[in-house]
């Protein structure tokens, strides 16, 4: 099968969908598929992989989802997609957020052929979805599969389009976290004095949840003197720590925009994987890759990992925003290695299904019923 997968987002810029279009393109290579991705980006971009196609370097950055979000739209854009779409003659296009302006918008209008669309939001609060009845209605209702990430997100898909949708959840490549290997000196020697922690994701987005999880390292800092924070994601580094609390600047380790690689080696290298986000999440795929690292977890009640987690068997959860509650959290699972290990092992039995293995098998069901729905041959 020759499939197009379009991102929207740009390449070089990590992100959970970026993420999750390439680690599906790959999947669906190794099973034989060809396979060719849109995004934006720049030829001479480093480390492109050979079925990436970039459009140009985004051009439009707009508020979408509680992020900003690097966008490529326009005349000059649509060009590029009609090329691409007229090269790569593909059986099924799959856009992923068709709903902002973007190239994934671009292909609704323009492609023909059998088409399936992924929604990742969670939000019903934007002034694009708002168009969904209006203006964008046309174009979206050439759409023939519709998948989301989560019943959170397939709700915002029926609010706003009067369809439904199959929810197929985000994936991940379960091997390739298990397998890593830790950082240097990591983990460390139990110490009731210590742990630590790990933070993956823009610790500058209020969403994210830094400041409920620096307030409940700060609470901790006087009774835990070897307690550390490894923190990887894009931010400006010297605000971020020039605003911390010195007891919590001398304990954090700030490791920037890491590879892959790198990230999996960090949630293999520590205690405790923390994600204290308050809200607007559709899914919870860093939850998916603490557990493929065996890393117990404590996370916000929030819906989207509520579901991941498995109502609790495989995280220790508090209120979204509570700062001591999670100071409390953090303690009770730091303090109990045979919780941990509980938590772990619910872990690794929750993320199998979610292993692209599994998930690719039922992204493929959509496709075929697309090609079919759209009279062409599968």
């Amino acid at each position: 099968m020759r499939v197009g997968i379009v991102c929207p987002y740009s390449w070089d810029i990590p992100g959970g969908v970026q993420t999750h279009v390439r680690d599906l393109a790959e999947k669906l290579i190794e099973l034989g598929h060809e396979v060719s991705v849109l995004a934006p980006g720049e030829d001479d971009m480093p480390g492109l992989p050979p079925y990436v196609v970039v459009a140009g370097k985004a051009a439009v950055r707009i508020p979408y989802n509680g992020s900003v979000a690097h966008l490529q739209f326009g005349l000059v854009a649509a060009a590029r997609v009609r090329r691409w779409l007229r090269d790569g003659a593909f059986d099924v296009v799959h856009v992923h957020e068709p709903a902002p302006p973007s190239l994934s918008l671009l292909a609704c209008m323009i492609h023909d052929g059998p088409l399936v669309a992924t929604f990742h939001i969670a939000t019903a609060r934007s002034r694009f979805l708002s168009m969904f009845d209006t203006v964008l209605q046309p174009f979206l209702e050439k759409i023939s599969g519709r998948i989301a990430v989560s019943a959170a997100a397939r709700q915002v898909i029926v609010e706003h389009l009067g369809g439904d949708a199959v929810v197929i959840p985000n994936g991940v490549a379960v091997s390739h976290f298990a397998q890593a290997r830790p950082f240097d000196g990591f983990p460390r020697p139990a110490d009731p004095a210590g742990g630590t922690i790990g933070f993956v994701g823009r610790y500058e987005e209020s969403r994210k949840g830094m400041d409920v999880l620096v307030d409940a390292i700060e609470a901790l800092a006087p009774s835990r003197p070897n307690l550390r924070l490894l923190v990887a994601g894009r931010g400006d580094a010297e605000e971020f720590v020039a605003d911390l609390p010195p007891s919590v600047a001398e304990r954090i380790d700030l490791l920037g925009q890491v590879s892959d690689e790198d990230k999996q080696r960090l949630l293999r290298s520590v205690d405790v994987y923390c994600a204290p986000n308050t809200g607007q999440e559709s899914f919870g795929v860093i939850l998916l890759e603490a557990m493929a690292a065996g890393t117990a977890i404590v996370a916000s009640d929030i819906e989207a990992f509520r579901q991941v987690l498995g109502g609790g068997m495989a995280g220790r959860r508090f209120p979204a925003g509570d700062s001591a509650a999670l100071a409390r959290t953090l303690v009770e699972v730091l303090d109990d290695a045979a919780l941990r290990e509980r938590l772990t092992a619910a872990g690794r039995t929750a993320v199998a299904p979610f292993d692209w293995s599994v998930i690719v098998g039922e992204v493929l069901r959509v496709y075929e019923l697309a090609i079919a729905g759209a009279g062409a041959p599968t």
